[in-house]
């Protein structure tokens, strides 16, 4: 099913939710009794959606959908969107959040930041004068995560696995595909995710899934190391890292999750589960010869993607608010131009 089909619908949730500001969960640190809690005033960008990081990768959705469908029958009122993304991507604004992203150095590390990059990413993407405008304004937040990043990586000694938000392998693709990474950074970043998994063998991929996982921390790492092996070294790495899959063993990541309650923050996460792996085993399939590993993941994600489209506008906050994203990188991958 093409993204176009869900062009409009899906604008709508983005454009919804990052306008509205209440309910907030900051992951901010309180230091004194008359130090503001406002959203708008700690994150005059980023304020919406429920946190920082769905208010990024909310925004990063409703300029990619500008970009592909603007002004076509499946999108043809932009103005709504435009005029959102013309208050809050100021350099007034986004100067406010460079700021509060180096004086927290660890806040949304890295999910947050990968996001930031690839919303910047999609702007530069957009063109025109508004899409030069949201650059321009955007530019100080990126160097400070490329900052950031430059200064995190030497000292990120261990990768984190699990299949929530601080997943490394996640993040670091997502930089990556972004391209908003100077050569030297992006360098280190590749470097970085060579050290940390290179040498993988045997996932244990039947401990997946987490009861409140929305990534796979195996199909995760693969994917970031498909984007950083050779062509010819990735299959093999893939055939000793998740045997299973030429062997035709029973391999959980493949298997679609059962999400017992929709409404739940923390189950409902394995919708997610759903939509980001159908994304990662459709970008493995791509990245395969043809026989059957291609063939089982690609049927993989077929059925992830199934199981999970349905669910992206339920009228409830705890998915609406985020759920759209990883629909739209299941349909239409971030490194596609």
């Amino acid at each position: 099913m093409p993204l176009s089909t869900h062009a409009a619908p899906f604008a709508r949730l983005a454009l919804a939710n990052i306008t509205r500001a209440y309910p907030n969960f900051p992951a901010h640190l309180i230091t004194s009794a008359d130090e503001s809690t406002d959203p708008r005033t700690l994150h005059p960008v980023f304020y919406g959606a429920y946190d920082w990081h769905s208010a990024a990768h909310m925004h990063w959705l409703l300029v990619r959908l500008l970009r592909r469908y603007g002004g076509t029958p499946e999108l043809p009122d932009t103005a709504p969107a435009h005029a959102v993304l013309d208050r809050h991507l100021t350099p007034e604004n986004a100067a406010v959040e460079a700021a509060y992203l180096r004086d927290h150095p660890s806040f949304e590390r890295p999910y947050g930041w990968a996001w930031l990059l690839a919303l910047a990413a999609e702007c530069r993407a957009y063109g025109g004068a508004a899409g030069a405008r949201w650059t321009a304004a955007l530019a100080p937040a990126v160097a400070a995560v490329d900052a950031l990043l430059t200064g995190w990586l030497p000292r990120a000694t261990y990768p984190v696995r699990h299949g929530n938000h601080p997943n490394s392998a996640f993040a670091l693709g997502l930089a990556l595909d972004s391209g908003e990474l100077p050569p030297a950074t992006g360098q280190a970043v590749r470097q970085r995710l060579l050290t940390w998994f290179a040498d993988d063998h045997d996932a244990p991929a039947h401990w997946e899934p987490s009861g409140q996982d929305f990534l796979s921390p195996a199909l995760t790492e693969a994917d970031a190391m498909r984007r950083v092996l050779p062509a010819g070294e990735f299959a093999p790495w893939l055939d000793r890292f998740l045997p299973a899959l030429r062997t035709g063993a029973p391999c959980p990541p493949l298997e679609v999750p059962v999400v017992s309650d929709h409404a739940d923050p923390q189950i409902g996460h394995l919708l997610g589960l759903t939509l980001s792996r159908a994304a990662a085993l459709r970008s493995l399939a791509d990245a395969l010869p043809g026989g059957p590993v291609r063939d089982r993941l690609g049927a993989a994600a077929d059925a992830h993607l199934a199981a999970g489209l349905p669910a992206v506008d339920r009228g409830d906050f705890t998915t609406d608010h985020w759920l759209a994203t990883f629909a739209t990188l299941a349909l239409d991958p971030l490194a596609r131009p």
